[in-house]
């Protein structure tokens, strides 16, 4: 059985759960400095479906790739704490401002660098909720998709085995590789951190990163280059400008509102029959049922 090279698009993602005053700009983007930053939920269950088939299949190799600020290189270490072999953190000013559009042609430009037999991605990131980067990474690079992949069945003679969970049940899907998938919230969660790989890997860093460190660990990373995590900016990979960032991103946030949910006035009833009626006949006149 030969390995397989799989890459993980993985996306650091606010959290959507601690939402402020400050979480929108006035162009409309999000100030993602202004919120607490993790791992994207479904993309740590696309990366379980990639450490299982490492696990099943001795020489393949897990890379993870995300596009975002310098700061998204803590989700590859992250994911390298967890069984990833390595990481790629595209980032660029230029880059600044993407929809979905514009992620995918930076993301699938990239992989036009890179060697893979599978792309795996969760299915959609929670402070967008659109589910197009995976399917539109595959668009552009060509690829057959499997989307609301729950687990893998079996991978042999070039193809695999995919359970794929719809809205009215389960279907399963044989798929040629190379290919992209996109992973459902109801795929297994991912494994927790791995101690020894935490030792391992917990000094892996970006160039920058290295160079705006306190703490001068350059011996390191001549001697174990697995801890150097790479580093690509637009000049890294073969793109249009103008198909990139807020230049080639057509979504445009037009208006935000911020909507606070305020209880109204309440009712306190007893078990009587008395108040249950009276309830009752305020319902009925009031056409909230009836």
């Amino acid at each position: 059985m030969k390995g397989y090279k799989i890459i993980v698009l993985a996306k650091q993602v606010p959290d959507t759960r601690n939402v402020g005053k400050d979480a929108m700009k006035a162009d409309g983007t999000v100030n993602r400095a202004a919120l607490p930053a993790i791992f994207n939920p479904e993309d740590l269950n696309a990366l379980e479906q990639a450490l299982r088939i490492k696990d099943d299949f001795p020489g393949t190799t897990v890379t993870i790739l995300t596009m975002g600020p310098g700061r998204a290189a803590e989700i590859i270490r992250e994911g390298m704490f967890r069984g990833a072999d390595d990481g790629i953190l595209l980032t660029d000013r230029a880059f600044a401002g993407s929809d979905t559009l514009a992620t995918s042609y930076a993301i699938s430009q990239a992989l036009k660098k890179i060697d893979y037999d599978i792309i795996i991605a969760g299915r959609q990131a929670i402070d967008g909720d659109t589910a197009q980067v995976g399917p539109q990474v595959a668009e552009k690079l060509n690829l057959p998709q499997v989307t609301y992949v729950e687990g893998i069945r079996q991978i042999e003679k070039g193809r695999i085995i995919l359970k794929r969970r719809l809205e009215r049940g389960v279907e399963t899907v044989s798929c040629p590789i190379p290919m992209v998938m996109t992973v459902n919230a109801s795929a297994p969660a991912c494994r927790a951190r791995n101690a020894k790989l935490l030792m391992k890997y917990k000094h892996a860093k970006t160039i920058t990163e290295l160079q705006n460190a306190d703490e001068d660990y350059l011996h390191l990373y001549n001697n174990r280059p697995f801890l150097n995590i790479r580093e690509w900016t637009v000049n890294d990979i073969e793109s249009n400008p103008a198909e990139l960032g807020l230049a080639g991103s057509p979504t445009k946030v037009k208006k935000i509102e911020n909507v606070v949910l305020q209880a109204k006035e309440a009712k306190v009833l007893t078990s009587s029959d008395n108040d249950i009626e009276q309830l009752m006949k305020e319902l009925f006149e009031s056409h909230t049922i009836g």
